[in-house]
C-alpha cells in the first residue's frame, strides 16, 4: 500500500492516479477517517495513561474509594473508546487497502488495453511456403497432448503432456535456469541493454504451491478471487503465479544491504480459474486451469528498483530472441499496469496458428507498495531502515514457451525444428 503520509500529502495527485488506473477510492474520505483515527487514538492513550497512573498509585497501601471509582469509570470508558478505535482502524485499513500504486511518470494515461503502446518489434511474423497450422493440431498429430482424458479426469482445461511435449518442456526450464544462473550471460544482457546493474546471478527456487490469505491479500494479488482456488477446510490458496510465494517469502524480516539484489527464479504449477474466456482460447494449452510457469523475482534498494525493472525487461528479451522467436514489447498504459504496479511491460510472441501477437511475458514494478505490508525492509550499511523495493517477471510461461515455439517453427509433416539454444538439452535433437 500507500505510504498514508505521501496520500496526505498529495491528496489531489493520488485522487487522480486512482482515476486513471480505473480503481473507486474516495482520498477525500480515506483522510477524513484517518484524521478522526488519530484523534480517537490519542484520547484512548490519554485514558491508558491516566488508567496506569491510577493503577500504580493503588499499589502498596490501601487505595482511596475515590481511585477506585475512577478505575472504574475509566475502565469502561476505555473499553468502549477502544471498540470504537478498532472499528475506525478497520475501515481506514480497507479503505486504504483500496488505493493503487502511483503510476510511473512514464507510464502512458489510458482508459484500456487498447491504449497500451508498441514500443518496439524484433523479427518479422515467420512465414511459410504451406498454410500453417496452430499448436494444438500438430500436438494430437504427435501423440503429444491428451485433453480428452485429462476431462475424464479432472473436467476442462487439463491436459496430458506427453513424450517430446515434455521435453522440450524441461529443456526449456534447464536453458533458462543455466542462462539465469551464469553471470556472463547476465553481463551480457546488462551491456546490449546498455544497463549499469549488479550480475548477481538468480537463485533457483521450488516454491510452495500454496499460500495463506494473509501474505496473499498483503501481496495485493489475491484479488479477483473468483480466479482463484481455495482450499475449503484450510486457511490456504493454490497460488496463480510463482511470484505470489516468492514475493513474500521475507515477509516481517530485516534484509542487509550487502545482500542486495536477492533474485530468484522460481519454477512452479501454477492454478487459474480463467473465469470468462472461450472460443479459440479453449484450444491446445493457451489458456489452461493448471499451468506450469518460470518467474523472476528480486528485492532492491529503492535506488535500484528501476534498473531491475528494465533488467528484467532485457532479460524476457533476450530469451525470446535467443530462441529465434518474433515479438513485440508492450508499454502498459494506466488502465492495465495493475493496481500494486508503478511500471507493467508485456511481451507478445507471433503465432502462427493465430495469425497473431499473443502475451506471452509481462514485467510489473511495484516499488515499495507491497513491501509496506510485507513489511520486508533493508537495513542500510549506515543503519538507517527503509522498505524494500521489488520485481517480478516471467521468464517463461511453459505453455505459451512451447505454442510459440511449435508454430514458428513447424514443418508441413507436423514436425518441429528445435531452436538451436535448447538442443543440447534434449540429446542434441534437430527435430521434433
Amino acid at each position: 500500500m500507500l505510504d498514508i503520509r505521501y496520500i496526505r500529502d498529495n491528496a489531489d495527485l493520488v485522487q487522480q492516479n486512482a482515476r486513471q488506473k480505473n480503481y473507486d477510492v474516495d482520498i477525500a474520505q480515506l483522510l477524513k477517517l484517518d484524521s478522526e483515527r488519530k484523534e480517537l487514538s490519542q484520547q484512548v492513550d490519554v485514558l491508558r495513561e491516566r488508567r496506569n497512573a491510577i493503577a500504580a498509585s493503588m499499589k502498596g497501601g490501601r487505595p482511596e474509594q475515590a481511585a477506585i471509582d475512577e478505575g472504574k469509570q475509566i475502565k469502561v470508558e476505555l473499553a468502549e473508546q477502544e471498540g470504537y478505535l478498532n472499528n475506525l482502524e478497520a475501515e481506514v485499513l480497507a479503505l486504504h487497502k483500496k488505493v493503487p500504486n502511483m503510476a510511473a511518470a512514464d507510464v502512458p494515461v489510458g482508459a484500456t488495453e487498447d491504449e497500451n503502446i508498441v514500443s518496439k518489434t524484433v523479427g518479422k511474423p515467420t512465414t511459410f511456403s504451406f498454410e500453417p497450422r496452430n499448436h494444438n493440431d500438430i500436438a494430437l498429430q504427435r501423440g503429444w497432448l491428451d485433453k480428452e482424458r485429462a476431462a475424464k479426469v479432472a473436467g476442462s482445461r487439463f491436459a496430458y503432456l506427453k513424450g517430446n511435449l515434455v521435453k522440450l518442456q524441461f529443456a526449456i526450464v534447464q536453458f533458462v535456469i543455466d542462462s539465469l544462473s551464469d553471470e556472463a550471460v547476465l553481463a551480457k544482457i546488462a551491456s546490449d541493454a546498455g544497463l549499469n546493474v549488479s550480475l548477481k546471478p538468480f537463485t533457483p527456487v521450488l516454491p510452495p504451491l500454496m499460500i495463506r490469505t494473509e501474505l496473499y491479500d498483503a501481496m495485493d494479488r489475491l484479488e479477483p478471487r473468483d480466479d482463484r482456488y481455495k482450499l475449503e477446510d484450510d486457511d490456504l490458496w493454490l497460488q496463480g503465479s510463482a511470484e505470489h510465494v516468492m514475493g513474500s517469502m521475507h515477509a516481517n524480516e530485516m534484509l542487509n544491504e550487502t545482500d542486495l539484489p536477492i533474485r530468484y527464479l522460481g519454477y512452479a504449477t501454477s492454478f487459474r480459474r480463467e473465469a470468462g474466456t472461450y472460443g479459440k482460447d479453449m484450444e491446445g494449452i493457451l489458456r489452461m486451469h493448471q499451468f506450469d510457469k518460470l518467474e523472476m523475482e528480486s528485492f532492491t534498494a529503492a535506488e535500484n528498483g528501476l534498473s531491475e525493472h528494465l533488467f528484467f525487461v532485457a532479460i524476457q528479451e533476450y530469451l525470446l530472441a535467443t530462441l529465434g522467436i518474433p515479438y513485440r514489447v508492450i508499454q502498459k498504459c494506466t488502465a492495465d499496469i495493475g493496481k500494486p504496479n508503478a511500471r507493467g511491460i508485456d511481451m507478445e510472441a507471433w503465432l502462427p496458428g493465430q495469425n497473431q501477437y499473443r502475451e506471452t511475458h509481462t514485467a510489473d514494478y511495484m516499488t515499495d507498495y507491497q513491501a509496506r505490508r510485507l513489511q520486508t525492509r533493508v537495513r542500510r550499511e549506515d543503519g538507517t531502515i527503509e522498505l524494500i523495493h521489488t520485481n517480478d517477471a516471467t521468464a517463461f510461461a511453459l505453455g505459451r514457451a512451447m505454442i510459440a515455439i511449435i508454430e514458428n517453427n513447424q514443418n508441413e509433416d507436423g514436425t518441429v525444428n528445435i531452436p538451436e539454444a535448447l538442443r543440447g538439452y534434449i540429446g542434441n535433437k534437430e527435430v521434433l
